[in-house]
């Protein structure tokens, strides 16, 4: 039907089926729990004519690889890695479900290349997470755990627990997602200011919670306690360092119930040593358990075992949620909290393909052209590709795209749109049949706090995603893998200047495009990766940024 323009090409992304080739529905089904999961949870899917669960948590890999080789579904929790090879196992599994909100242990990526649905339980221990960060927080203010030790080695040491109140201190969030804005809930009755740092989330939602949204910086340099909330991401690896502590508050009290990454340990060692850092408390470490326990047995520090989500309440309901999440596809086809899978049928999904991830990458792409607060994701549709059935999916990719690379694993085209909701981000979609400069093209803008971005893409055959338009200006260059992107002022000797300082770097060019506006020139490099390290290209970057012809330049990494 006439929905790509030309040549070269890539490999097409891995064949998904249509969900309701998955779920042949009713009949003898076989479910494998290989970990710990309520009675209640159990009993549910036992509940099904016909169903047989197989629960016996603790097997060894070969025994649980021997156990799913016909098995319809496989629950499990973290303790179980669910890989490829254990997928090879089971050539009729159709869904794997993780009860808790991370996917860290299943290989995502290979169960979408084998046409395996996998599902998590997201949101169903906020508040256990919650409230245990609200817990350490009054651990550190009133030294409870200190206290209590010197009871029971039966010393009375009153003058030395002397407390804060929080009534009146100032708490900065980093990260205004679920759990996040649970805290802020949890935290205004006890009298504290609210600030937070979340480029993510609208001021309309901030402001609804009672809190002043600003950089991580000034969040560092204004609160007296400071909560993590964010997920693990290259970006947010060690987002609390040397350079980090070095502009916090003296004296902060630190919380992280959620990821072990964000935190140099070393760094805050050196902090606490300084007296930067007062006190912290931590549910969560690098390496656990802790390859080195010095810095859980810091006086300064209150340390437990990642229990934030271990209550009876948040283990009964994930494990609830998970259960009914299974059944309901294995049932009824029924799809939700799906991590890897869009609900469209056969034929529509073999046509879309390739677009969907073009709008992913697009979405990306310009998510990464500078740090600001995302109001608004418009999705316009050009050409034949307006009369695909399903269509739409497209803007959920190209928000999934825009998430990613700031959110956890946790985002996919399943629940992009949900979680771009929840952000305060509106997503709003438009179609015209009339073609633009190519038989069908994609047309991303978002529109930030600092002004619009826009970006535009097609695809070539065979199922070659190419960029097309920057800032309405037309540029041509395959889309994927790393690319250096630069606005400039289109003047003599930009382009030599570019590749010199590239050069000088041990930056090696794939290929590099010029496209030239009324206003300016947008220049497109794509860097070989395999001959660039990420350091030197960022060192690179750096210099460019210092050109005066060079308005802005942006590194941007996409899939491949």
């Amino acid at each position: 039907m006439g929905l790509r323009a030309s040549p070269p090409g890539l490999h097409d992304p891995p064949y998904l089926p249509d969900l309701r080739d998955l779920a042949d529905l009713p009949g003898l089904m076989r479910i494998v729990v290989a970990d710990d999961l309520p009675a209640s949870a159990l009993e549910l899917i036992r509940a099904e004519p016909g169903w047989v669960v197989d629960a016996r948590p603790g097997r060894t890999p070969a025994a649980l690889a021997a156990d799913l080789a016909d098995a319809d579904g496989l629950l499990v929790r973290s303790a179980t890695t669910v890989d490829a090879r254990l997928m090879d196992a089971a050539p009729k599994l159709r869904v794997i479900a993780r009860a808790g909100t991370g996917v860290d242990n299943v290989d995502v990526a290979a169960a979408s290349e084998r046409g395996i649905l996998v599902v998590n339980a997201p949101g169903a221990n906020s508040i256990s997470v919650a409230e245990h960060a609200c817990a350490l927080m009054l651990g550190l203010a009133r030294s409870v755990p200190a206290a209590d030790r010197a009871m029971k080695e039966g010393r009375w040491e009153k003058k030395r627990f002397l407390g804060t109140e929080l009534r009146g201190k100032t708490l900065g969030i980093a990260g205004l997602g679920r759990i996040g804005q649970e805290v802020a809930l949890r935290a205004r009755p006890f009298g504290m200011r609210l600030v937070a740092h979340d480029p993510y989330i609208s001021k309309e939602i901030a402001a609804g919670l009672g809190v002043e949204l600003m950089s991580i910086d000034d969040v560092c340099a204004r609160a007296d306690y400071i909560t993590l909330h964010v997920p693990s991401t290259p970006e947010t690896r060690h987002l609390f360092n040397d350079a980090r502590f070095s502009r916090c508050k003296p004296g902060i009290r630190l919380i992280n119930t959620a990821r072990g990454e964000l935190i140099d340990e070393a760094a805050l060692r050196r902090a606490i040593d300084r007296g930067v850092v007062a006190a912290a408390a931590l549910d969560v470490f690098e390496t656990e358990p802790p390859a080195d326990w010095s810095l859980a047995q810091l006086p300064q520090v209150i340390a437990t075992p990642h229990i934030a989500a271990s209550t009876e309440e948040a283990q009964e309901l994930v494990g609830i949620e998970t259960a009914a999440t299974v059944r309901d596809f294995l049932r009824d086809g029924m799809v939700r909290n799906a991590v890897n899978f869009p609900s469209i049928p056969h034929d529509e999904l073999q046509q879309l393909q390739p677009w969907i991830r073009l709008a992913d990458q697009l979405g990306a792409l310009a998510a990464q052209m500078g740090a600001a607060r995302i109001e608004e994701l418009g999705v316009r549709y050009y050409g034949a590709l307006v009369d695909v059935r399903g269509v739409d999916v497209l803007a959920a990719s190209a928000a999934a795209g825009v998430l990613r690379p700031i959110l956890s694993s946790g985002v996919s085209i399943v629940n992009a749109r949900a979680v771009a909701r929840q952000r305060g981000i509106e997503i709003v979609e438009s179609r015209s049949s009339r073609p633009r400069h190519f038989t069908s093209l994609v047309s991303i803008k978002l529109r930030t706090d600092s002004g619009d971005r826009w970006v535009e893409g097609t695809v070539f055959e065979p199922n070659s995603p190419r960029l097309v338009s920057v800032r309405s200006v037309d540029v041509e260059a395959p889309l994927g893998g790393t690319m250096l992107l630069n606005s400039n002022d289109d003047q003599p000797g930009v382009i030599g200047e570019v590749g010199t300082i590239l050069g000088r770097h041990n930056v090696n060019i794939a290929s590099f495009a010029l496209g030239r506006g009324e206003k300016g020139a947008i220049g497109v490099v794509n860097v070989d990766e395999d001959l660039t390290a990420p350091e030197t290209l960022d060192r690179a970057v750096d210099e460019l940024r210092r050109v005066p012809a060079i308005r802005e330049a942006w590194v941007v990494r996409l899939s491949n």
